[in-house]
C-alpha cells in the first residue's frame, strides 16, 4: 500500500471555511488533495519552501508556518514541529520530470520496454535442474548444530558398504522407509509377516534399467553390514530366518537375541506392553511396523545410482502395492528424496494460480477506473498499469538472477503479493491525472501530477522497501532471498510508475483531447473516423459533466454515514470494548502459537508425504532420535576420576525428562565392565589403551565410537542418548536447550548432536529473529515518520498501530493454524510497512484538518482517506487470494499471513485510530 501522507496538500479556502465543499476524491485515490489557490495579492501568500511553476498551492506541513484558521490557531498553543524540508526541493525535481516525460512520452515508454526486455535476459541464469538445499533454505545460518556436525564429521568416521549403522551417521543417509499398519488389532501373526514379507521381497526385487542398458539393482546400492544388505526390519529378518519363531515372547524396547540387543523403539509402534522382564516388558501387540532400506551414501558414484534406485521405487511402490492386493496390511512410505522433491513440485502447482491472479487484479484496475465519462475513462489505462507491474516483476526478478541472487521456491510468493502492492501508485496518480484542467498543455498536466504526487509516493515506496530489506537481518536464507527480491521489484514498481506509467498517461491525454473534439463535432453521415471514434472513446456517453461534483459515493458514505457512527458516544465505547476485546485475545494467542516448521509442510497436502507423517506421528512419536554425547578433547580415560566426571554428566542425561534412561549406549561403561571381568587394572594407562583393539573386535558396534590414533591415544570419543517425549515443536526446544546446557556445565568438555538438531535449531531463533526484525523494522518506520511526518502525534499512534497490527497477527496466527516459522516470520516483517502506511495516512489527515471539533477532524479524515485504505487493503488480498487455493502449506500460509495483515490493518486504520485519536487529542493539547 502506497498511502501519502507527507505532502497533503489542502486548498488555502479550506482552511478559511469549513463549510465549503471538499475537492473531488476519485476511485483509489489515495494521493493529497489539491485545488488552486484563490487569487489574491502577492502579499496574502503564505511563504513556504516551496518555488513552483503555475497555480500556487498552500502545503500543510511545509518548513515555514502556514496562515491557520482563527479555530486552529485557538487550538494549538505552539506551532508544530516541521522536520520535512526535504519535499520541497525533491517536489522541484519530480514537476521537472513530469514536464520531461510529458514531452517525450514515447521515448521513456519503449525505452522501459527495452529496459525490461534487457534486464529478463537474467531468466536464462534461472535453474531449471538444479536441486534447492531445504537445509541451507529453512535451516539457521550458523546455528549451533551445524558446527558440531563438522566436528563430528571430522572426528569419526562410518562405512556403509562394511559395517553401516544409522545412528552413528553424522548425515542423513539415503533411505527408502515403508511403514505397515495391520487391519486388526496387531500385526505380531503369522499371516501377517507372511504380506509383510510379501512386500519386502517385492521392494527388494526392484531395479533400474539405465541408458546404456545394465541395471540396478537392491542389492548393488544396499548398506551393508559384514557383507549382506542391512535388513528392512531385524524382527522380520528373523522369521524370515525361523518361521517358527515365537511373536509372543518379544521384550520392548530392547529385545535379546542370541544374546544381539535388538533396540526396537522405532521399529514398532502403536504397542501394548505386559509384564516386566527386567529393563524389558513383554511386548503383548504392536499396530504398526517400520521397513528401513538404507542405501549407500559415501561415494559420489554410488549416491548417483542409489538416488536413481530411489526415484524408481517411488513411481513403482503404488503399482507395486496394487499388485501385491495386500488385504491384512495398510503401508505408506517415505524417502530421503521425498522432501526435496515434493517441495519442487510445490513450486510448479502455484504458476496456474499466478495467472488467475493477475486476471483478476487486471479486472479490479478496470473497473476501479472506470467512468462513465467517456473522454476521462481510465479502464485501458488501468489494464495498462498492470502490465507496467508484470514489466516490474520481469525486471526485478531479471536484475536479480543477473547478479547470482539463489531464487529459492519461496520467493514464488512475491509476484502475488507484488501485484496486489504495485497498483496503488497507479491510482494515486491517475487521481492526481483526472484533477488536472483538459485543455492545458499535456507536458504541464504531467508535471502538476508529478508535483502533487511523486513525493508521496516516493516515501510509501522508501517505507514499504525498508520494511522488507530489514529482513535480510534474519538467520534464514530463504527469507534473505524473498525479501531482497520482492524489495527490489517493488523499486522497479516504483520506477516504472514513474516513468513508464507516466508516459501513458501524457499518451492518453492527447486521446482525452481527440476524443473530446471529436464529441463536440456533429456527426456526419461522410464521417471516415466513425469507427475509430467509437474505439477511442468506449464508453460512449456524453461530455464529461462540468457541473457534478465527481465525488465517488463510497466517499460520501464515509463523510455522511460511517464517520457520524463512528464518533457517536456509544459507537466509541463499543469499539474501545472491541480492541480490549482484539488486544487480549491477541495476546492470548501469542503464547499459543507453535513455533518452527514441520516437514510435512514443505510438501503439498495430497502427497504421499502427508499420510506417512500422519501414521508415524500416531504409532512412533514416543521416542525421538538417538542423540550423540561426543567428548571433544583427548581426556584420561584410565584416571578413575575423570570417569567419574563424565559418569556424573551421562547420569544428568539420563535422569532428564526426555531421556528414556536404560536405553544409553556408551561403550566406556562396556568397556569397564569388561576389563573388570578380565580382572584387568582399568586404571592404569598402558592396560587401558592396550585392550581397547581386542574390546572392539569382541563388540564391534562400538568401533566407530572411538578415535583412537596409531600410537593408541583417543582424540575424542562419544556415548548415544534415547530421546523420547519430544513429538512437538515446543519440547524440541526445550529439549536441545536442556541437553547443550548440562554439556556446556560437565567438567569434561562435551558435544551433543544428532542429525535433526539442524532443524531443532529453528525453534531455539524463529522468536528471536522475528522479535528482532520487528523492532528493526518499527525503529526505521518511526524514524520515516518523524522525519517525514510534521507532528509527534503521528509518530506515536503510528508506533501503537504497529505494535498492535503485529501483536494481532501473531496471536490469531495460532487460531488459523499457522506456526511462527520462516515462512510467517517474513510476512511478519511485512506487515510492518503496511501497518505503517493505513495509520499514518489516517492520522497525519486528522492532525492536518482544519476543522474545530476532533470528532470532525476524524469524519474528515475517514472522508478524504476512508476509500483509498480500504481499497489498497482489497487490492492486496485480491492479489494474494488466489493462494489460499493452493494445496502447499507455504502459499496458504503467505495469504493468511497476509489476509490477516490487511484486515487488522485497515480496521486499525478505519476505526481504532480514529477513535482513539478523538478520545486523547484534548488531552494532548492540554499537555501540550
Amino acid at each position: 500500500m502506497n498511502l501519502p501522507f507527507s505532502s497533503k496538500v489542502v486548498p488555502e479556502a479550506e482552511s478559511v471555511q469549513d463549510t465549503q465543499e471538499r475537492p473531488q476524491v476519485g476511485s483509489g485515490q489515495l494521493g493529497p488533495q489539491l485545488e488552486p489557490e484563490e487569487e489574491g495579492s502577492e502579499s496574502e501568500r503564505p511563504q513556504s519552501c516551496e518555488r513552483s511553476v503555475g497555480p500556487k498551492l498552500v502545503l500543510v506541513g511545509q518548513c515555514s508556518t502556514n496562515n491557520r484558521s482563527t479555530t486552529q490557531a485557538t487550538e494549538s498553543k505552539k506551532p508544530p514541529i516541521h522536520t520535512d524540508c526535504l519535499e520541497a526541493p525533491l517536489k522541484l525535481v519530480f514537476q521537472r520530470l513530469g514536464w520531461v516525460v510529458g514531452s517525450h512520452p514515447w521515448f521513456f515508454l519503449l525505452g522501459s520496454l527495452l529496459l525490461t526486455a534487457l534486464l529478463s535476459t537474467g531468466f536464462v541464469h534461472l535453474p531449471k535442474d538444479k536441486k534447492e538445499n531445504l537445509e541451507e533454505q529453512y535451516s539457521p545460518i550458523g546455528s549451533p548444530a551445524k558446527r558440531e556436525r563438522f566436528f563430528v564429521q571430522g572426528h569419526f568416521t562410518t562405512n556403509d558398504s562394511l559395517r553401516f549403522s544409522a545412528t552413528r551417521k553424522s548425515t542423513e543417509s539415503n533411505f527408502a522407509t515403508i511403514v505397515v499398519v495391520s487391519n486388526t488389532a496387531t500385526l505380531l501373526e503369522p499371516d501377517i509377516f507372511s504380506e509383510i514379507n510379501k512386500l519386502d521381497r517385492a521392494v527388494k526385487a526392484l531395479f533400474v534399467v539405465q541408458e546404456n542398458g545394465t541395471l540396478i539393482q537392491y542389492p548393488q546400492v544396499c548398506a551393508k553390514f559384514m557383507g549382506h544388505c542391512v535388513s528392512s526390519n531385524p524382527l522380520l529378518a528373523i522369521w524370515q530366518l525361523k518361521r517358527d519363531f515365537n511373536l509372543r515372547n518379544i521384550t520392548f524396547p530392547i529385545y535379546n537375541f542370541n544374546h544381539q540387543f535388538i533396540h526396537l523403539t522405532r521399529i514398532v509402534g502403536g504397542n501394548v506392553l505386559g509384564e516386566r522382564k527386567e529393563k524389558n516388558q513383554v511386548l503383548l501387540a504392536s499396530k504398526a511396523m517400520r521397513l528401513q532400506y538404507y542405501l549407500q551414501t559415501e561415494r559420489a558414484e554410488d549416491n548417483e545410482k542409489s538416488q536413481m534406485w530411489l526415484i524408481h521405487f517411488l513411481n513403482q511402490f503404488t503399482d507395486m502395492k496394487k499388485g501385491l492386493a495386500l488385504k491384512r496390511i495398510q503401508a505408506v512410505y517415505f524417502t530421503s528424496l521425498s522432501r526435496q522433491l515434493e517441495f519442487e513440485a510445490t513450486t510448479e502447482s502455484v504458476v496456474p494460480l499466478f495467472h488467475l491472479a493477475y486476471l483478476l487484479i487486471i479486472l479490479f484496475a478496470i473497473i476501479s477506473c472506470c467512468r462513465f465519462d467517456c473522454v476521462q475513462n481510465k479502464m485501458w489505462v488501468g489494464a495498462f498499469g498492470m502490465i507496467s507491474v508484470a514489466l516490474a516483476v520481469v525486471s526485478g526478478f531479471g536484475l536479480m538472477l543477473y547478479i547470482g541472487v539463489p531464487f529459492v521456491t519461496i520467493v514464488a510468493n512475491s509476484p502475488f503479493l507484488i501485484l496486489g502492492v504495485g497498483v496503488d501508485d497507479m491510482f494515486i496518480m491517475i487521481s492526481a491525472w483526472q484533477k488536472t484542467n483538459l485543455m492545458d498543455n499535456i507536458r504541464q498536466r504531467l508535471s502538476n501530477v508529478y508535483s502533487k504526487v511523486a513525493v508521496s509516493i516516493t516515501i510509501t515506496t522508501i517505507t514499504n522497501i525498508l520494511a522488507f530489506y530489514t529482513g535480510i537481518m534474519t538467520s534464514f536464507r530463504s527469507i534473505q532471498y524473498f525479501c531482497i527480491y520482492t524489495g527490489t521489484t517493488l523499486l522497479f514498481c516504483y520506477f516504472y510508475n514513474i516513468i513508464c506509467f507516466g508516459a501513458v498517461l501524457a499518451l492518453d491525454g492527447k486521446r482525452e483531447v481527440i476524443c473530446l473534439n471529436w464529441l463536440q463535432k456533429p456527426e456526419s453521415p461522410d464521417q471516415k473516423c466513425f469507427s475509430l471514434k467509437r474505439a477511442c472513446c468506449v464508453p460512449l456517453g456524453s461530455l464529461p459533466d462540468e457541473h457534478g461534483s465527481g465525488i465517488h459515493p463510497i466517499n460520501l458514505f464515509f463523510r455522511d454515514y460511517f464517520g457520524p457512527f463512528l464518533i457517536s458516544t456509544k459507537s466509541k465505547f463499543f469499539v474501545v470494548l472491541l480492541y480490549l476485546l482484539y488486544i487480549i485475545s491477541s495476546i492470548y494467542g501469542c503464547f499459543q502459537v507453535q513455533e518452527g516448521l514441520d516437514v510435512r509442510n514443505l510438501a503439498s497436502d495430497d502427497s504421499y508425504v502427508t499420510p506417512y507423517f500422519d501414521v508415524d506421528e500416531e504409532y512412533f512419536s514416543e521416542y525421538g532420535p538417538m542423540v550423540m554425547v561426543v567428548v571433544t578433547q583427548h581426556v584420561d580415560y584410565w584416571n578413575q576420576d575423570v570417569r567419574q566426571k563424565l559418569e556424573k554428566c551421562m547420569i544428568e542425561f539420563e535422569n532428564n525428562e526426555y531421556v528414556a534412561k536404560n536405553l544409553t549406549e556408551f561403550w566406556l561403561r562396556t568397556y569397564v565392565q569388561y576389563m573388570e571381568e578380565a580382572r584387568q587394572d582399568i586404571n592404569d594407562q598402558n592396560t587401558f589403551v592396550n585392550n581397547i583393539p581386542i574390546f572392539l573386535r569382541n563388540f564391534s558396534n562400538f568401533i566407530y565410537d572411538i578415535n583412537i590414533t596409531s600410537s593408541n591415544e583417543i582424540i575424542s570419543s562419544r556415548a548415544f542418548i534415547q530421546t523420547r517425549g519430544i513429538s512437538s515443536p515446543s519440547n524440541k526446544k526445550i529439549m536441545l536447550q536442556q541437553f547443550r546446557g548440562i554439556a556446556g556445565k560437565c567438567e569434561v568438555p562435551l558435544l551433543v548432536y544428532n542429525q535433526a538438531f539442524i532443524y531443532y535449531d529453528q525453534y531455539d531463533v524463529i522468536v528471536e529473529n522475528t522479535i528482532r526484525s520487528v523492532i528493526v523494522a518499527s525503529l526505521a518506520m518511526l524514524i520515516v515518520s518523524l522525519l517525514l511526518i510534521p507532528h509527534p502525534v503521528c509518530s506515536l499512534w503510528v508506533t501503537f498501530a504497529i505494535s498492535s497490527v503485529v501483536v494481532g497477527v501473531t496471536g490469531f496466527m495460532a487460531y488459523w493454524n499457522v506456526n511462527l516459522d520462516s515462512i510467517s516470520m517474513m510476512n511478519l516483517v511485512i506487515c510492518i510497512g503496511f501497518s505503517f502506511d493505513f495509520s499514518a495516512h489516517i492520522c497525519y489527515a486528522f492532525v492536518s484538518s482544519s476543522k474545530p471539533s476532533e470528532n470532525q477532524k476524524a469524519i474528515e479524515a475517514l472522508y478524504l482517506l476512508g476509500y483509498p485504505v480500504l481499497q489498497s487493503a482489497v487490492s492486496t488480498v485480491i492479489g494474494v487470494c488466489v493462494l489460499y487455493t493452493s494445496n502447499a502449506y507455504i502459499f496458504r500460509t503467505f495469504f493468511k499471513v497476509i489476509f490477516l495483515v490487511m484486515v487488522f490493518g485497515a480496521i486499525h486504520g478505519l476505526i481504532f485510530i480514529p477513535v482513539f485519536l478523538t478520545i486523547f487529542w484534548k488531552l494532548w493539547l492540554n499537555v501540550h
